[in-house]
């Protein structure tokens, strides 16, 4: 089974206007009615559960187009898995073992029904977990965001991975946490880097270094971007491929070389709000800090290979995250008078750059 019905040209497009109808309807309900008003509370369950089956099916039963270039190569692996009696792979091993598994017992469709299944349900849970009733709000955030179509449907495993790993830091136990982390490395090795910065923050969570860290990464970044773009290379975290994200300029002839400004002011809007809140708002929630620590940790390593052929695969790694970060705070405390109406312009502007990005300038 698969949506036919949309033609494919249109079938991104009809996503992101689904998401602007969305968007202002809820702008519209937070400008005239209490967060807690009961009225609200009934619409935001509804449109939430709504909001979340749609995005499952959508994505999940998406046709298997070149329109969705990463897709078509997983249909044709899934092909050569299901005549194959042994797996072997080098990499992102807990994918191809998922890929090789569901070869045996699931059509291809199934299949992308599954990949669509473990990238939006860790997200539905992970703001279930953290904003109780109003969780449709983060939720929200995470769906409109820049990259959230793009890497469910193109870069799948990468979505997959992120999806798992903030599900991993929604979780209370320490034990949870690291079985969930290793799943979403095992999913895709760059997480390698989120996961580095979640331990390095159990060792000092302290965000003024980390933020220290992502400012001095500008200046590092445009006067030794060279170097340093080599330098990370040779590191490869074990995976040639980074390598070739990195230098190959063929492979990544479609994406702009250079010091990438507007993707640093997009990057730099989950920076203002994270240091607003717990800087100058004095925001105190201990997994905030943590999640705002491993954003800044994390783009600030893509900020020092910014000028790469590919390095917007990166900057993935931190941009996962931005919806929570900005959103959370709002959440979880009282931070302003008339918050509900500020809640409703936070998401229309967060939506307005994926909006212009990937429907008005596309």
């Amino acid at each position: 089974m698969t949506i036919d019905f949309i033609p494919i040209q249109f079938y991104t497009s009809f996503y992101y206007y689904t998401m602007l109808a969305v968007v202002l309807f809820t702008v519209l309900h937070t400008q005239i009615i209490a967060i807690d008003n009961y009225l609200n509370l009934k619409y935001i369950r509804t449109t939430g559960i709504s909001l979340f089956l749609f995005v499952l099916a959508y994505i999940g039963l998406r046709p298997i187009d070149g329109v969705f270039i990463d897709m078509v190569t997983y249909a044709k692996m899934f092909e050569r898995f299901e005549n194959s009696p042994n797996l072997s792979v080098e990499y992102d091993f807990l994918f191809y073992f998922l890929m090789f598994g569901a070869s045996k017992i699931m059509t291809v469709q199934a299949f992308f029904f599954l990949c669509a299944t473990l990238y939006v349900v860790p997200l539905f849970l992970a703001c279930k977990k953290w904003f109780a009733q109003y969780w449709f709000y983060g939720f929200l955030m995470l769906v409109i965001s820049f990259s959230f179509w793009a890497y469910g449907t193109n870069g799948i495993r990468n979505g997959i991975a992120t999806s798992i790993f903030l599900f991993a830091i929604s979780r209370e136990k320490r034990r949870n946490q690291i079985v969930w982390l290793l799943v979403s490395i095992g999913m895709h090795k760059s997480m390698l880097l989120p996961a580095f910065g979640f331990f390095t923050t159990q060792i000092n969570n302290s965000s003024s270094i980390y933020l220290k860290f992502w400012l001095i990464s500008i200046p590092l970044s445009l006067f030794a971007g060279s170097f340093l773009e080599t330098a990370i290379t040779n590191l490869g975290f074990g995976d040639d491929r980074m390598g070739m994200y990195l230098t190959d300029d063929d492979f990544g002839s479609g994406y702009n070389r250079g010091f990438r400004w507007d993707f640093l002011l997009y990057s730099a809007t989950g920076v203002v709000a994270g240091w607003y809140m717990i800087f100058k708002r004095n925001f105190k929630d201990k997994l905030y800090s943590r999640l705002f620590n491993i954003y800044l940790f994390a783009n600030g390593f893509w900020i020092l290979i910014i000028t790469a052929s590919f390095s917007n695969r990166f900057a993935y790694l931190s941009w996962f995250l931005l919806g929570i970060i900005i959103i959370y705070p709002l959440l979880k405390g009282e931070i302003f008078k008339s918050q509900h109406k500020k809640i409703g312009g936070v998401i229309l502007g967060y939506f307005l750059f994926t909006y212009i990005m990937n429907v008005i300038l596309i």
